[in-house]
């Protein structure tokens, strides 16, 4: 900044112009011409540059913080699933505890002792199971009996080494891509909420006496979420399209496949996107987690909801 001999402030850039307004970062006066209205007063043009040049190497388009290495969260998900199944595999395998335990049941489930791979279809209560079948009943509980946890548990447990390929597979190549875009903390949200809202679309839809268990809620979670994104950005969707459709042939023709697992992934993840990528710059953070802890209530109502109708 230069004054004249009377004291009098004058712009920075312009050294000619007498200005009473100074930049909230640099403290330097500036003329009309130069100000910049910011969020608290007025900025130079300089710092309103450096402003912007933070903003590109510090966050996301959509808020978040930048990841210095965007594949991370993808690799710890990854090596969480695979720990899981290995610890089944260690157990077992088909025959494992830790599936009963982790797997998502609408209601509990009477097992052999003797048979682990048999169960006593007409015990409904561990009462009955343990005093009713002379001692070879073992009760595993659903989630009508208590066992939430298995909301989020069975979106981290496989059997099958083709399923926990695919599943990790896709999650390595599509979650670094989101996470790029979206930060570690609402990539790591998307998948955690797009795997409960799948387990809460198959706590309703099916049957009471089925095992569901996979990360596939999760991963078409992403899916959803990254067809929004690429819808926001004008990108082309045909592949993704294409993608989807061979993934929904799949669901719908191969037995065993859980559709109603495949479907509340698919579209949590799409809606959560949508939060994300659409909410207003202004009251992003708002909007954004708002939206999320309001999604998240109205699934575990659901899941309540659920339960009452199956005690």
């Amino acid at each position: 900044m230069s004054e004249p001999s009377g004291g009098v402030p004058t712009c920075y850039r312009h050294p000619d112009r007498e200005c009473y307004i100074r930049c909230q970062r640099c403290d330097r006066s500036i003329c009309p011409d130069c100000m910049h209205e910011a969020s608290v007063g007025f900025q130079c043009p300089a710092c309103v540059a450096e402003g912007r040049k933070q903003t590109r190497t510090g966050q996301t388009p959509y808020g978040g913080k930048r990841s210095d290495n965007p594949a991370l969260t993808s690799y710890v998900l990854i090596g969480l699933n695979a720990a899981v199944w290995l610890a089944i595999i260690a157990t077992g395998w088909r025959t494992s505890d830790l599936i009963n335990r982790l797997a998502l049941s609408p209601v509990g489930v009477c097992n052999s002792a003797a048979s682990p791979d048999s169960y006593y279809p007409s015990v409904d209560s561990a009462g009955l199971c343990t005093n009713g079948t002379q001692g070879d009943g073992v009760w595993f509980p659903g989630v009508a009996d208590g066992a939430l946890w298995q909301m989020i548990t069975s979106a981290f447990a496989h059997v099958d080494v083709w399923h926990i390929g695919a599943n990790m597979l896709v999650l390595w190549f599509i979650g670094p891509q989101l996470e790029r875009v979206l930060g570690r903390t609402r990539f790591l949200a998307l998948y955690l909420a797009s795997g409960l809202a799948a387990s809460v679309c198959v706590f309703w839809l099916s049957a009471v006496n089925s095992h569901t268990l996979g990360a596939s809620g999760a991963i078409f979670g992403m899916l959803g979420a990254l067809l929004v994104v690429v819808w926001k950005v004008g990108g082309d969707l045909q592949p993704l399209l294409i993608w989807l459709g061979i993934n929904a042939f799949i669901t719908f023709t191969i037995p065993n496949v859980s559709w109603q697992g495949h479907l509340g992934g698919f579209l949590g993840g799409a809606l959560i996107a949508a939060l994300f990528v659409f909410a207003p710059r202004e009251r992003r953070g708002l909007v954004q987690w708002g939206g999320l802890a309001l999604l998240v209530v109205v699934l575990l109502a659901a899941t309540v909801a659920r339960a009452v109708t199956l005690l």
